[in-house]
């Protein structure tokens, strides 16, 4: 086809009406978050092994996703917890989304009984049952201490509770809190 063809047919296909789904929300800034399973919809594509390194080495495969930035993160209702953490053995101030309203973003409705799988950069993984994770209040936090959290520290986003307000994970140790509680969280899988 040559360059004239090309632009006529571009032309009138752009003029055609379209019936198609509306266009998935853009990113304003770089994905911090990529849900796959049974989500109902869908902003990215496949996984690019050669794009996607840290997912491919993990082992990770899905035909499309559903990704959110840090400013989509921010704009969902955020809760406040004040759990004493492990790392310090102080109470701390984290602010962000609950895990279920993060997941309604994707059309991710899971049942008490399905699991989720929280990922984080180093590969630390934590399958959890959303029956779990909503009684717990279990949120996204996006804020520490009243600041951004940065990547290299616990954020930039980290899945946690406030296991000083759960009875039974208030008996324990600090340090046995928190294992379904993976900081630098970047994938979240839902499973049915």
């Amino acid at each position: 086809m040559d360059k004239r063809h090309f632009l006529g047919a571009a032309a009138l296909a752009g003029a055609a009406p379209v019936f198609a789904a509306p266009a998935p929300a853009a990113l304003s800034g770089p994905a911090l978050l990529t849900m796959t399973g049974a989500i109902g919809r869908s902003n990215r594509g496949a996984l690019d092994p050669a794009l996607d390194q840290m997912m491919h080495k993990q082992k990770l495969a899905f035909s499309r996703a559903w990704a959110m930035d840090f400013g989509a993160l921010a704009a969902l209702p955020a809760r406040t917890i004040r759990p004493t953490l492990e790392y310090d053995g102080k109470v701390h101030v984290l602010r962000g989304p609950l895990l279920d309203e993060v997941l309604a973003q994707a059309g991710a409705r899971p049942k008490d009984t399905a699991r989720v799988l929280l990922r984080a950069v180093d590969g630390y993984a934590a399958a959890v049952e959303m029956r779990q994770l909503r009684a717990w209040n279990l949120i996204v936090a996006t804020h520490l201490d009243g600041k951004p959290m940065p990547l290299g520290g616990l954020g930039p986003l980290w899945a946690v509770y406030d296991a000083d307000r759960v009875p039974e994970m208030a008996a324990r140790p600090v340090r046995e809190r928190f294992g379904a509680c993976p900081w630098a969280l970047y994938h979240i899988d839902v499973q049915t």
